[in-house]
């Protein structure tokens, strides 16, 4: 067989800490690992330590002698002259045309606010960038797709929809302790992440928490704002919310897998991870019908609007108190979004790879 050029993969994300774009990006390289056999597949990355695990299968290169931006820009584009670059983190070296990047939304564009001023013209400076430059786009979602090709950052044959696995979350045992140390029973709490980012408009959920119908029901926000840093925002969280901090992937799956409902009240998104993982497990989405949520999430969630608190009431007490409607959403929910695996996402990664690269 032709060995064909080599498929590198920019690996300056692996140098950071976990996020949901860097697991996006482990889970993809495992996934090509098992279906790559007639070129080299080699990740590039700064020196010093790795802060991610990446796929034994995948050797890592240490190349130049810069970090962080310098060497995303100035000393990756010297080392992938002879082969085809995958960025898979949204960043992108401006002086590679052979590769593709991965932008997992348009948020940059659509939603500035929720990002400090300088990060968002760079993310927007490395969009324009990658699609002016590169072959191509990758993203998750019709969705997403839609809002980059009205961007005029690609034409829409040159945006490719990857859509992301959820299947990870079978892989990790369940840490059902978590639940007690937190004064928890099954289903009778709503799950969500603890984000102040406007466009996850979570301050909805405490308000609509706040309601005197849901102040037996708890709800749960994971992540790392606080309790303290809602309040810093103008916020007042109830008693009745409850702020765990980050939790391992393990108690994350216990979670989710006994909530009432994983809970998304997203004015955007470009995939939505959170919901899906929960539909996958067999627990209902309650949802804002925005963004790509309505097409992830598909016969499994409950839609609210996402500026009524009132609404999202009367959806948690709905699957609270009619178990047909919750069972029914779990059951074709977890049907939907059993297409969401990795092995999928990598092979229609490669297929794309192989239609747009140069031979």
């Amino acid at each position: 067989m032709r060995r064909r050029p080599p498929l590198y993969i920019n690996g300056k994300f692996a140098t950071g800490g976990p996020a949901a774009v860097h697991r996006v990006a482990q889970e993809l390289i495992a996934g090509l690992a098992t279906i790559v056999a007639d070129r080299p597949l080699v990740m590039l990355a700064p020196q010093g330590p790795l802060g991610l695990d990446i796929d034994p299968r995948v050797p890592t290169v240490r190349v130049g002698r810069l970090s962080k931006t310098a060497w995303e820009q100035l000393s990756l584009p010297l080392h992938v002259r002879d082969g085809f670059l995958l960025n898979l983190c949204n960043g992108t070296p401006w002086a590679t045309r052979n590769g593709l990047t991965l932008l997992h939304d348009a948020q940059v564009f659509m939603t500035p606010q929720s990002y400090p001023f300088l990060r968002a013209k760079w993310g927007q400076w490395q969009s324009l960038a990658a699609g002016r430059r590169q072959l191509g786009l990758l993203t998750v979602s019709e969705f997403a797709k839609s809002e980059l090709v009205g961007l005029r950052l690609a034409p829409a044959g040159r945006v490719h929809v990857i859509p992301n696995g959820v299947d990870h979350v079978l892989r990790t045992p369940a840490q059902h302790d978590i639940l007690p140390r937190l004064g928890l029973e099954t289903r009778g709490y709503a799950l969500a992440l603890a984000n102040l980012m406007p466009h996850k408009n979570i301050p909805l959920l405490i308000r609509a928490f706040a309601r005197p119908a849901l102040a037996e029901m708890t709800l749960v926000l994971v992540g790392g704002a606080g309790r303290e840093a809602f309040a810093a925002a103008g916020l007042a969280p109830g008693a009745n919310i409850v702020f765990p901090g980050y939790v391992t992937d393990g108690e994350m799956r216990a979670l989710q897998a006994n909530a009432l409902a994983v809970c998304t009240p997203s004015l955007t998104e470009g995939f939505g991870m959170p919901p899906v993982e929960g539909l996958m497990l067999g627990t209902p989405a309650v949802i804002a019908p925005c963004g790509a949520l309505p097409e992830v999430c598909g016969p499994g969630a409950l839609q609210a609007d996402p500026r009524d608190p009132a609404a999202w009431e009367a959806a948690l007490l709905r699957l609270r108190d009619d178990r047909g409607v919750h069972d029914r959403l779990a059951r074709d929910g977890q049907a939907f979004v059993a297409r969401f695996t990795w092995q999928a996402a990598a092979r229609r990664l490669l297929d794309v790879i192989d239609a747009v690269a140069p031979n």
